[in-house]
């Protein structure tokens, strides 16, 4: 089997910020959507208490804020092992099921919004996230 590019480590990473943006884009049609039926005024929502108080659904901006919660460990792991030239199979994979649980995960939250189904992802994500760390402090050490 083939070892992966130097740089394969990267596109994991190029596709959370996609899923992200993605997410951002829901955001934004559920947001002006609701506004638009319940006539706010862009002015009334100048502060997230106002927001808060004024929209009902929070599922697309709960997620969005979420991104940048755990993920930045991811983008900070990624680089870090791009960087020290540990980016192989194994790391590439944990990193494309990272991704793929967050999509999931996203995907879930944006839009039916079940819970369970959601923690799961969220939790094998995350636990991903850390064996893939374990497994880079171990082959720093051994560097």
């Amino acid at each position: 089997m083939d070892t992966p590019s130097a740089t394969a480590i990267l596109w994991p990473a190029v596709a959370m910020a996609g899923l992200t943006f993605l997410v951002w884009i829901r955001l934004y049609h559920l947001r002006l959507g609701e506004m638009m039926r319940k006539r706010i005024d862009a002015q009334a929502l100048a502060g997230s208490a106002d927001a808060a108080r004024l929209l009902s659904d929070t599922r697309a901006s709960d997620n969005f804020r979420n991104l940048f919660e755990v993920p930045v460990l991811f983008y900070a792991g990624v680089l870090l092992a791009a960087q020290a030239g540990i980016g192989d199979l194994v790391m590439l994979v944990m990193a494309w099921a990272f991704v793929g649980l967050r999509a999931v995960h996203s995907g879930v939250q944006c839009t039916i919004n079940h819970v369970m189904t959601r923690f799961v992802a969220y939790a094998l994500a995350t636990l991903v996230l850390m064996v893939f760390w374990a497994r880079m402090a171990w082959l720093l050490w051994l560097a």
